[in-house]
């Protein structure tokens, strides 16, 4: 038992204690077992590699080298970092779900929970395995090689991750964006903008991109960089452990496995110290200084801003020598030097000066992609197009079986035909929406009645059921109207009167005058099969009836 507190000084004492005490829990997680998956608080486990990623940043800034590699060391064996990690890779990242060497992915909460307590008590002593070759395409048609790393690879390198990049971020170079926390490709594209715009004489850029960048880093210049990191051993596995492709081991003496959750890192830590071997200056303020370059990267796709041509080709001279250390050099098809008149495309924007006014617009490679892009999107929701079924088929409805007519002429496929024997009252639209005919319904076709109704097709049969059906209901040959049914009805046949009293002016047009007008080539009646259908007429009391 903890005896009881005398005096303040004691009380102090023994809250200080048990702060201490539960801050350790809190990190390094309990002695037991590891709590379940689901029941884990994750806001305290991200803020509390939070809070210790800060202090590392803030050794690292310091220039504390020992307490920057003690606290790497409380990182590496923090409980919240293992939790976090695991979570990263098994429910963040979007390749959670693939495979390496092994075969294996983590997808239930029991085994999420047994790989967080194998990385803080277990994983000492792992051997990296080799990583997976897989290809993708790229933009200009070739292929990008990746490297897939098995689950437990993916994990542990999350988990140096969190202890290595705080201590480079303190050290990263003001105009680096690529794979940076707090940074993207639209800072990079601002930096340039606000660089180049105005009345800046910097308007000569040598836009420059590294060949296969990932995959010739050299290992001794990276491990020679992290220095006396406490994961260093693991990092070198990492690079060594050699790519399976097609089922071949192949060993891996240079290069990055690009895929890996470290890759990143490890590219920003070989290209640290580029701005200074192009020969930039800052002063105290942030500020570049007159008459010096400006270089600005993301990952290995690098930009100079000079004030002439001269200055932009002493700084890719001085670049590719300080390349050459690392193992990298630069791809010549895609390296040149412009002028902003003309113009420069820069990680899918358009850099260019227009009557001395700078604008910065997507590129038209980049609007290419995105329209193929959504084309593709827009084909695939549109489904499966239906099949047209045969004719004198049979389909049930609501209203009961639907057979099939005799002696119809086949429906016009097309969604609107031409309108023969208007009526006064039908607007000025000269089309009507017509049914669909054989693909309308599975199962149906043009000419298709109702049990007890009239079937054929004469002119007569088909113009009363125009003005047939229950309200909310179009029948087809009804013209489109956005209530459903048209303001006029079509007179009755034989007589003339309309079908329904309230309903307005009449015509007096009788089916004749269609298919009178047939003989001169205009589409008659008989051109149509509508769906009959008993109609409505209306009693001297005007109630309806059937």
């Amino acid at each position: 038992m903890t005896p009881e507190p005398k005096g303040k000084l004691d009380a102090m004492t023994a809250s200080a204690g048990a702060t201490a005490t539960a801050a350790a829990a809190g990190a390094n997680g309990p002695e037991g077992d590891l709590a379940d998956w689901d029941r884990v608080d994750w806001g305290q486990a991200e803020e509390n590699v939070r809070r210790l990623r800060q202090r590392i940043f803030a050794a690292s800034q310091a220039g504390d080298l020992a307490r920057v590699r003690n606290l790497q060391k409380m990182m590496l064996r923090s409980r919240s970092n293992a939790l976090v990690s695991v979570r990263r890779v098994t429910e963040v990242n979007a390749g959670r779900r693939t495979a390496g060497v092994d075969g294996r992915t983590v997808t239930d909460s029991q085994d999420k929970a047994g790989m967080a307590a194998w990385l803080q008590r277990g994983a000492a002593a792992w051997t990296p395995l080799p990583v997976r070759r897989v290809y993708v395409p790229k933009s200009n048609g070739r292929r990008r090689g990746l490297g897939i790393p098995v689950i437990a690879d993916r994990a542990l390198q999350a988990l140096a991750v969190n202890a290595l990049e705080p201590e480079w971020e303190a050290r990263f170079e003001p105009k680096s964006y690529g794979f940076r926390p707090g940074r993207s490709c639209h800072d990079a594209i601002v930096a340039i903008h606000t660089t180049s715009r105005g009345r800046n004489k910097r308007l000569w850029a040598l836009d420059a991109d590294l060949a296969a960048a990932f995959d010739r880093l050299g290992h001794d210049h990276i491990l020679a960089s992290i220095g006396s990191f406490p994961a260093r051993g693991m990092v070198r596995q990492w690079l060594k452990a050699g790519v399976v492709e097609d089922e071949i081991l192949a060993p891996t003496d240079e290069g990055a496995p690009q895929g890996g959750v470290i890759s990143p890192l490890i590219m920003n830590v070989a290209l640290h110290g580029m701005e200074q071997a192009a020969g930039v200056g800052y002063q105290r303020n942030g500020n570049a200084v007159a008459g010096c370059p400006i270089l600005i990267r993301y990952a290995d796709d690098v930009i100079a801003l000079c004030h002439t041509r001269q200055q932009a080709e002493q700084v890719q001279a001085r670049l590719t020598g300080w390349l050459a250390t690392r193992g990298l050099a630069f791809n010549q098809d895609k390296t040149k030097i412009t002028h902003l008149d003309q113009g420069v495309d820069f990680l899918g924007f358009e850099i260019r000066r227009f009557n001395g006014k700078l604008l910065t617009k997507p590129s038209k490679d980049a609007l290419r992609r995105i329209r193929k892009r959504l084309s593709a999107e827009a084909r695939s929701l549109r489904g499966p197009t239906p099949t047209r079924s045969s004719r004198g088929s049979t389909r049930s409805s609501p209203g009961g079986p639907v057979t099939t007519g005799s002696g119809c002429p086949a429906w016009p496929t097309t969604g609107w035909t031409p309108r023969c024997g208007g009526w006064s009252g039908n607007g000025p639209g000269t089309r009507t929406r017509t049914s669909r005919g054989a693909g309308l319904f599975p199962g149906t076709s043009a000419c298709s009645t109702r049990p007890g109704t009239t079937s054929g097709c004469s002119a007569a049969g088909k113009l009363a059921a125009t003005s047939a059906g229950s309200p909310g209901r179009r029948s087809s040959g009804t013209p489109w109207w956005p209530g459903g049914h048209p303001p006029m009805t079509p007179p009755s046949p034989g007589t003339g009167s309309s079908g329904d009293a309230a309903s307005g002016p009449r015509s007096t047009r009788s089916p004749g005058t269609c298919c009178a007008a047939s003989a001169a080539g205009a589409p008659s009646a008989e051109d149509y099969c509508f769906t009959p259908a008993t109609s409505r007429t209306t009693n001297a009391s005007g109630s309806s009836g059937t």
